[in-house]
């Protein structure tokens, strides 16, 4: 079923284009655990589309409870984006997520890069085992109630978020659903959810975008080594930017301007996360080159999104209300 409406896309240089865009309904057969070019395309869309879909959770299980998939991390898509060419910018718009099944999967202890070798060597129990929690959307939150990990259990509301969304890597490279890089991938940013705006680089013909991952929460860091991992009901939109090269996601919140910087050591992540956020503010906020500089020095915000997967991530943010009007 697709419902067809006119809408207006604006591009960053303040051009706009009239497009008819489509409403597509697509539930999918066949997840992948890589990031490549390689996969054909599940669905052809148009900049300015919208994309009602599902996404399994990180070991395979969907909304059925119905294992479907190995892991980790199996992806729904590739969406062919028509038009989009190397050097464009992707952008895609997460206009909801929300948990489709009654229970979520977590970790049960801190990962080893999270904490002190004699914290971890201190440890009694030293099992590393699955927690099943119960998703309550009516009372929007999630609970977990086993009296041999916690008496009188553990609650927490639900903040559902993608911690995966990709699109095929440059040089032919096919990259595991476990790896953040430059293309997007297994960020595993808690923030990653509804209302937020992600624009990713185009390295390959149509994009290819992925996404899967869903969490109903995550703690920032990531640190038990998954978040509340389950099925999720999701609906986005592409936009297309055409000829604006992107070297890092970069990331739009109500309040925050962000860059998702991947690598190991975590100081590397870091440092691709400042220097591309140096990068956007001179491209599109007037600032020189010294003056991102200063600016960045005083008014930089920094999140670590995660530090357990094969490579790291780190947020660098500019609160909106900071820049200069354009």
């Amino acid at each position: 079923m697709r419902r067809i409406a006119l809408i207006v896309i604006a591009l960053s240089a303040g051009a706009s284009v009239r497009i008819a865009a489509e409403t597509h309904r697509f539930t999918p057969q066949q997840f992948y655990l890589t990031y490549s070019f390689a996969h054909p395309p599940a669905l052809h869309i148009k900049p300015g589309d919208r994309v009602v879909t599902k996404t399994i959770d990180a070991s395979g299980v969907d909304w059925n409870g119905k294992n479907v998939s190995g892991g980790p991390n199996p992806q729904t898509g590739p969406f062919y984006v028509d038009g989009a060419e190397p050097g464009d910018m992707l952008v895609v718009t997460l206009e909801k997520i929300e948990t489709n099944r009654a229970t979520a999967y977590s970790g049960s202890l801190l990962s080893p890069y999270t904490v002190d070798p004699t914290a971890i060597a201190a440890r009694v129990d030293r099992e590393a085992r699955r927690v099943t929690w119960t998703i309550d959307k009516g009372r929007g939150v999630a609970r977990l109630d086993q009296s041999d990990v916690q008496p009188g259990g553990i609650e927490l509301p639900l903040r559902p978020m993608l911690g995966c969304v990709g699109v095929a890597p440059a040089r032919k490279e096919a990259i595991s659903t476990a790896a953040p890089g430059a293309f997007g991938g297994n960020m595993d940013y808690a923030f990653m959810g509804a209302g937020v705006k992600l624009m990713l680089p185009v390295n390959e013909p149509g994009a290819l975008l992925f996404l899967g991952d869903g969490h109903a929460r995550q703690g920032e860091g990531e640190v038990a080594g998954t978040g509340l991992e389950t099925s999720m009901d999701v609906e986005f939109t592409v936009d297309l930017v055409k000829k604006k090269a992107v070297a890092w996601p970069r990331l739009e919140s109500e309040t925050h301007l962000m860059v998702l910087g991947s690598a190991r050591p975590l100081l590397e992540a870091f440092q691709h996360a400042t220097s591309e956020l140096q990068r956007w503010l001179m491209a599109d906020f007037g600032f020189t080159e010294r003056g991102a500089q200063i600016f960045m020095g005083q008014a930089t915000e920094y999140e670590i999104a995660n530090v357990v997967d094969p490579n790291f991530t780190v947020v660098a943010k500019i609160r909106k209300s900071t820049l200069p009007r354009r």
